[in-house]
């Protein structure tokens, strides 16, 4: 469904005395999406999963460069394509409540959505009716302007105006946040449900513990590098996953005793010629140095001369 292959982003800005300088904040990204699939895309704040998001949708702003290959069902995703399929092949439940329209009536916005994606009068009605039943938004509040509902309750619509559609694939930039625990877990079971009925979803989350419950794979970012790809049964036993950061990440977590690793990731305006983690991996070696390729590894492809 969807392909990214060695995409890397890059922003131009000027600095002190007028110095032009550009940052990387997206290295080397790849990854596979199969119709039918949930790929839970994860890492630490600032490692490009929202950018690889916007990247894929055709929404980086004017001072970015992107280079690599973005495919959709094997055609290349071009600036025109992008334009054509977003919002009716491609739908995206943003992070931000800002991206609902704030002179449009929220019941409208989510009919809207159903209707771009090829739904008919009374399908596009039917699907609405049911996607605020699904996230618990009563009747009334489809005539509510965004300004008049509370965050949780925008959130709610967000995710409710990217599913009511027929979206192909599916992009969910932390569709939890804000919301309380059994709507932030009926939202992830919808989820479920859209990719076992054929949909294609990429989750963008912080949380991996409950993304490793409804995921199929993992891609693992760490600076704007995919570190590695992994089946979500392999955070269940430590001793399968593959990479050093990987194992950090899943270590951090509360059930794991919040184990930490010290250091921070390098910064967008580095260059790195070795193994991106090197500088916080204990297990690093002169072999480190050189430049890791994502290879094939049980299984799964990790980033790391080690594995």
């Amino acid at each position: 469904m969807l392909s990214v292959r060695n995409l890397s982003i890059e922003f131009s800005r000027y600095s002190s005395g007028w110095q032009r300088k550009s940052i990387h904040p997206v290295r080397d990204l790849s990854l596979d999406i199969e119709a039918g699939e949930i790929m839970a895309v994860v890492g630490s704040s600032g490692s490009g999963k929202s950018l690889l998001a916007h990247a894929v949708l055709g929404l980086l702003p004017g001072n970015a460069r992107a280079t690599g290959d973005i495919l959709f069902k094997g055609d290349q995703l071009t600036p025109r394509a992008v334009t054509r399929l977003r919002g009716r092949q491609i739908a995206l439940i943003p992070q931000s409540v800002a991206y609902l329209n704030p002179l449009s009536r929220v019941g409208r916005q989510v009919y809207r959505a159903s209707r771009l994606s090829g739904q008919c009068c009374r399908g596009a009605a039917c699907n609405t009716d049911s996607a605020f039943a699904r996230y618990r938004l009563d009747a009334r509040v489809k005539t509510m302007f965004p300004f008049q509902v509370s965050g949780g309750m925008a959130r709610r619509v967000l995710t409710a105006t990217a599913t009511a559609g027929d979206a192909d694939l599916l992009i969910a930039d932390e569709p939890t946040t804000g919301l309380d625990p059994e709507v932030a877990r009926q939202s992830l079971v919808h989820l479920r449900e859209l990719a076992d009925a054929g949909k294609s979803v990429m989750l963008i989350t912080h949380d991996i513990g409950a993304a490793v419950t409804i995921a199929d794979r993992v891609a693992v970012i760490y600076a704007g590098t995919t570190v590695e790809m992994a089946e979500a049964k392999d955070f269940r036993d430590n001793g399968t996953l593959r990479h050093p950061y990987t194992r950090a990440l899943w270590n951090a977590l509360p059930q794991q005793d919040f184990h930490f690793v010290t250091g921070n990731q390098p910064m967008e305006d580095r260059v790195v010629s070795g193994c991106i983690y090197a500088d916080r991996c204990a297990a690093r070696t002169e072999e480190c140095a050189t430049p890791q390729p994502l290879r094939d590894v049980d299984g799964g492809q990790v980033r790391c001369c080690h594995a």
